[in-house]
């Protein structure tokens, strides 16, 4: 469906067709030309096999038909696509003409020159008139800069009451200071207009001019200049001028602000992740049963105990005397003792037992340093999870747009970012543009309805938006959105001029110096941060402190550990009346009551002043019963 052809498209046809014809005109005159050319599948050429190409004179053996195939060439005569066709004696094209050409102001081609095989070059009248650059700028004129409402660029300006507002004071915002200031710089006055047709300008064959919008407008010569938030682009670049970009900016990914999650009560549990903590439970576990392991297999962490210190060694985990004996080995790594010293290790307390031998205190030294670093990375981090509160974005890349289906996507329809990724060649991008355009109800007729749309999804909608739009918008209530990730490409507004305006290079000159001076730094700051309707958090001693609910799961632990103390304790106590009962030969309550006095009593017994009292309960037990 393409209605031009490259001109080596056209001429490769025609080389095509002539030898068509040449070809059809010597079959048709002598059918049987080519018949003794071939035998059994292999070439002849006079009457030997195949066409030599290095014979002993050093050049190619011709093809004894090829004579009859040149003449007939020479002779053909036909209309192709690049004009008639007609050759001379030698196998020359003759009677041809080529066609030199300008590109005028409106993007026209024009013939300003021709070229023939007879004549040769010679020039033609051109058939419009050659724009000259000029030099001055009138500046006894008011010239028009058309523009287009769009927040905070241009705005209609809300008059006081009593106040009438005429000319440009009808206008505010970031393109009127803007105008203000290039005006100034180059000495000129000007106007303001609003653009006819609402539109930035695309290329649209049925206006005048083939542009529609702002750009239409600079072409038809109804505006001298177009100040707003548009984009540079090659296109347009074409069939206007631009200056140096006024602002940079890029493609961004806008998104709804997810709430911020305050620290639960377990967040202390934050610094370290899950995994983390389960292979520090088993690396405790590992650590403890190969502890108690070495012991039993090194013969260093056996000692031999006298009496006295068995006596003492058994009273602290028996309930019984030992036995008069002889001395004993004894070994203090028991698989609690070596789960003991394992725990006090890891919350640096220490224990009242170290290992002896060599192989015991290189399994505490690895288990020594390995806390060391745990402990110490996770004190790092514990500060930050629990004074700052977090927001979780669902996206924060345009990689991770691209790799989920959830959270969709979309952009302006027809617009300069819906057309960069349409003609982006990037892997990443063009996986995007497969996703939206497979589902078109992600485009958006205006920004308004996309930021609309992002606010009211609940986070599953994301609006691909220019990186200035962007954060306007998140500096107005209701403060709901943000920007995430980089900017997808980089590009700049321009001020636009029609070609050949003698005010582009002013105006450039204004542009870069305003950039030089700071200028468009405070009109932005002015424009987009100290109009800002959102508060920010203030960075004060407030915001580091720690409330209850930051370390709440702390005091729940203690407070459960102090009851599963008490449990425990009330479980050692009934076990312990039990198995004294049991062996004093008397009723479990009376052995607990005996218990009870000795645990409010407060005095220490040894073990046979406590069977004393046992047997002394029950004799009055007895008696009693008599």
């Amino acid at each position: 469906g393409r209605e031009s052809i490259s001109a080596q498209g056209a001429l490769m046809y025609d080389a095509v067709f002539v030898l068509v014809e040449a070809f059809n005109k010597l079959l048709r005159k002598k059918p049987d030309l080519f018949r003794n050319n071939s035998k059994k599948g292999q070439t002849v050429n006079n009457g030997s096999r195949g066409i030599e190409c290095n014979n002993s004179k050093g050049w190619v053996t011709t093809w004894e038909n090829g004579d009859k195939i040149s003449r007939f060439l020479r002779k053909v005569e036909l209309e192709g696509l690049t004009g008639e066709i007609r050759f001379n004696d030698d196998g020359r094209r003759q009677n041809y003409t080529l066609h030199v050409v300008e590109m005028t102001v409106n993007s026209a081609m024009v013939k300003v020159a021709e070229w023939t095989d007879e004549q040769g070059f010679n020039p033609v009248a051109a058939k419009y008139v050659r724009l000259r650059p000029q030099n001055e700028i009138e500046r006894n004129r008011t010239y028009i800069v058309t523009t287009i409402v769009e927040e905070p660029y241009i705005m209609l300006r809300t008059p006081d009451p009593g106040e009438n507002l005429t000319g440009n004071d009808r206008f505010e915002g970031y393109c009127k200071d803007l105008a203000d200031l290039i005006a100034k710089k180059i000495g000129i006055n000007y106007e303001l207009r609003i653009v006819k047709d609402g539109n930035y300008g695309a290329e649209n064959p049925e206006v005048k001019g083939g542009w529609d919008g702002m750009v239409g407008e600079l072409i038809r010569k109804e505006a001298d200049m177009a100040i707003a938030s548009m984009t540079i682009t090659s296109e347009r670049e074409r069939v206007i001028d631009f200056s140096k970009p006024f602002m940079s900016l890029g493609i961004s990914i806008m998104i709804k602000k997810p709430v911020k999650q305050k620290p639960g009560v377990f967040s202390f549990l934050n610094p370290l992740s899950k995994e983390i903590w389960v292979c520090v439970i088993f690396s405790y576990i590992g650590v403890s049963i190969v502890l108690f392991i070495v012991s039993r297999f090194s013969p260093y962490e056996w000692r031999l105990l006298t009496y006295a210190e068995e006596v003492h060694h058994h009273n602290l985990h028996h309930s019984t005397g030992p036995t008069q004996g002889p001395s004993v080995l004894a070994n203090d790594f028991s698989i609690l003792n070596s789960l003991w010293f394992s725990l006090g290790a890891f919350m640096q307390q220490g224990c009242d037992i170290s290992p002896r031998s060599i192989s015991g205190r290189i399994v505490g030294s690895v288990w020594w340093f390995f806390t060391l670093i745990i402990i110490s990375s996770y004190t790092a981090n514990l500060a930050a999870f629990l004074t700052v509160e977090r927001m979780v974005a669902p996206i924060n890349s345009p990689e991770d747009l691209a790799s989920q289906t959830e959270v969709q996507y979309g952009t302006l329809y027809h617009g300069s970012t819906w057309d960069f990724f349409r003609r982006s060649q990037i892997t990443l991008y063009s996986k995007m543009w497969e996703f939206m355009n497979s589902r078109k109800n992600v485009f958006v007729k205006t920004y308004d309805e996309g930021i609309r749309r992002v606010r009211t999804s609940k986070g599953k909608y994301a609006l691909l938006i220019e990186s200035p739009k962007n954060d306007y918008i998140n500096e107005r209530e209701p403060c709901d959105t943000m920007k995430v990730g980089r900017n997808l490409d980089a590009k700049g507004f321009g001020v636009a001029t029609p070609l050949g305006s003698p005010l582009r290079e002013a105006i450039n000159l204004a542009v870069l110096s305003l950039i030089e001076n700071g200028e468009l730094t405070k009109l932005m700051n002015r424009w987009w941060y100290d109009r800002t309707e959102c508060r920010h958090d203030k960075q004060d001693a407030s915001r580091n402190e720690l409330s209850l609910s930051n370390v709440a799961g702390i005091f729940y632990i203690l407070i459960g550990g102090l009851i599963l103390a008490m449990f425990v304790a009330l479980l050692e106590f009934c076990y312990r009346s039990h198995t004294e009962a049991t062996s004093a030969k008397i009723p479990l309550s009376d052995a607990v009551k005996a218990k009870a006095r000795l645990t409010i009593g407060g005095r220490e017994f040894d073990n046979s002043t406590r069977v004393r009292l046992l047997l002394k309960l029950r004799f009055e037990l007895i008696l009693n019963k008599k």
